[in-house]
């Protein structure tokens, strides 16, 4: 058996990385790509690799013979590489392609060590490599049956996204034997190139063959293997998270992202919080039915946008305004406080990272479940001073909750102090008492507060980036609606905030199930003695790992055998030697799958 690599592009899209060398030389966490592939074709004892070159040929001629590689390499020149496309330089292969069975691949990949030697060892003669379509795959797809024959090639430009739920896409790693090449693929090809010309794709002659021949071709699937095509410099750096060559980089990479996982789609986050049981499927069909008005009109500006707001949440329209989340209104809002500032440790950082380290005053619980009441708070900043004191409820992350009624009492201590009270209640309709105090009355009751509102989190739409601030102190409200960007939010938040009332009865069954299910997560997760499960009344649970594995070594040791990201809190609750972690709640078959993990790490 050989290898043949087609490595004669130019790789435009890779810009300033491409200018001097090819695509393949191209280096993901320090390793070019033609070298991680040539040492992975190594492990197969083949006769030879071909390589098919054009672009910068001498140059990666030279720097592949400089590789400390085992198996034979051969060569051919595709001169006219900027006038054809790959059928022209797998045509200039065609010879070794009647010798021998043949591994066929592409330059741009990156993919799996042991990846080759399934298609190897598979007793098939002829597979395409293929993978279940996600998102974020580009280029030809296909259809295969229960048998995994091939039945349909559907280029790129001829998808169907409305028949994503049949389509798997092919990888660019290809096994054909001798027969086939030399009966079937090479005579195609020879046709197909001049009927229709070299400036045209290999597969194209695949499509062709599925049509008119009964070819032994065959799909071989993926089974969650990491692989990925490297076409620009987004690529690049979502190659270098999946394929980094610690867990701890690779967590690291992935945390820096800050979201966008739909590129990891065998990853399960529970580290991110939103409500895993909304919005509902008609509700999502409503904004799918107006997709294409949304994306191509303008949204309204913020006096339409906080009158949709103040309906949803029964308010006047000069006391609410909305943002592009929650965190668009930190920014803004912190910057209208002076002086010190009181908050509570550990607690949701957006807050703290937007105010000057030298003005917060830290009140830091000291139970074992960092939990605290009204009657703590009044009693360490009763004589600091304060100008503001943000108050998250239940806090991030401990889950940590004080019912409304105390809430309301720790505003009216504010109101007689002069202090700004910044009460976020972004997670507060999960708790069992579902309160809020985005009302009215209460806001008139407690002019010096500001409710701030995350509706990415409580509503399970944070793509939509949606939250809300409401006070009875209009002039700040106009300040920070005149602060924020004219169009701060985009047609989709605006259409969703304006649907969202006649769903608010679905919303009340989600929470509901949240809260049941948030129970049976955390009954299950104590039922393993090397966790202590903190109380919550949010959509995520603070555990403390009270075994002999750290936070860090149960968050890598998940993403690297499980697949499943959470949230180390050692950086957050640190300096003592004990070990916590943060879980969303999920799905009860999501939450059951971390718990059955987190007992492998920790039996």
């Amino acid at each position: 058996m050989q290898a043949i690599i087609l490595a004669a592009g130019m790789g435009k899209r890779l810009k300033a990385l491409t200018a001097n060398n090819t695509k393949c030389m191209v280096k993901v966490n320090g390793v070019s790509l033609i070298e991680r592939a040539l040492k992975q074709l190594d492990d197969l004892g083949l006769e030879r690799v071909v390589l098919v070159v054009g672009y910068h040929a001498e140059q990666l001629r030279e720097y592949v013979e400089s590789l400390d590689t085992r198996t034979p390499i051969e060569w051919v020149y595709n001169q006219v590489y900027d006038k054809t496309n790959n059928i022209y330089s797998l045509y200039l292969a065609s010879d070794y392609l009647e010798a021998d069975d043949t591994l066929l691949l592409e330059s741009d990949l990156i993919f799996e060590d042991g990846v080759l030697r399934e298609l190897v060892d598979d007793p098939r003669p002829t597979l395409a490599l293929v993978d279940k379509y996600e998102a974020w795959m580009d280029g030809t797809v296909v259809k295969i049956d229960d048998d995994d024959r091939i039945y349909s090639f559907v280029p790129g430009k001829r998808m169907k996204f409305d028949e994503t739920r049949e389509y798997y896409k092919t990888v660019n790693i290809y096994k054909f034997s001798r027969e086939f090449s030399a009966n079937h693929y090479v005579p195609f090809l020879e046709a197909y190139s001049k009927a229709l010309g070299l400036n045209e794709y290999y597969e194209q002659v695949l499509r062709v063959i599925t049509m008119v021949d009964d070819s032994e071709l065959r799909a071989k699937r993926l089974t969650g293997q990491k692989w990925y095509e490297i076409d620009d410099l987004q690529d690049l750096d979502i190659a270098e998270s999946i394929f980094a060559p610690t867990t701890d980089e690779a967590l690291a990479r992935l945390q820096s992202r800050y979201g966008g996982y739909w590129r990891y789609p065998n990853m399960v986050d529970f580290c991110y919080l939103v409500n895993p049981y909304y919005p509902p499927k008609r509700m999502v069909e409503e904004m799918k039915a107006s997709f294409d008005v949304l994306l191509t009109q303008y949204p309204s500006g913020q006096r339409v946008n906080s009158l949709l707001a103040a309906k949803l949440f029964g308010v006047e329209q000069s006391r609410v305004v909305v943002g592009n989340g929650a965190a668009e209104i930190i920014k803004s809002l912190t910057g209208t406080l002076s002086g010190k500032m009181g908050v509570v440790r550990p607690t949701f950082e957006e807050y703290p990272n937007r105010y000057p380290a030298e003005l917060e005053v830290v009140y830091q619980p000291d139970g074992d479940d960092f939990s605290y009441g009204v009657d703590d708070l009044i009693q360490f900043f009763g004589d600091k001073e304060l100008e503001s004191l943000v108050l998250i409820n239940p806090d991030n992350p401990t889950g940590n909750y004080i019912p409304t009624s105390k809430v309301k009492r720790l505003a009216s201590w504010c109101e007689e102090e002069g202090i700004r009270l910044v009460y976020d209640e972004s997670f507060a309709d999960f708790s069992d008492e579902g309160g809020s105090l985005i009302d009215d009355e209460v806001l008139l009751e407690y002019p010096h507060m500001v409710v701030v509102k995350s509706i990415s989190k409580s509503y399970g739409v944070p793509g939509a980036r949606l939250g809300v601030a409401a006070s009875a102190d209009e002039k700040l409200i106009s300040y920070l609606k005149k602060d924020v960007a004219i169009w701060n939010i985009n047609s989709f938040g605006e259409f969703w905030l304006q649907i969202a009332e006649k769903y608010q009865g679905d919303y009340r069954v989600a929470l509901e199930k949240l809260r049941k299910t948030r129970a049976k997560m955390s009954a299950a997760l104590s039922d393993n003695p090397h966790l202590r499960v903190l109380p919550s009344q949010s959509n995520y649970l603070m555990v403390e790992l009270v075994g002999t594995l750290s936070a860090k070594e149960l968050t890598e040791r998940l993403l690297a055998e499980d697949e499943i990201l959470i949230k180390d809190l050692t950086s957050k609750v640190g300096g003592d030697g004990r070990q916590f972690v943060r879980l969303a709640v999920r799905t009860e078959d999501e939450n059951e799958r971390l718990a059955g993990a987190i007992a492998s790490k920790t039996a």
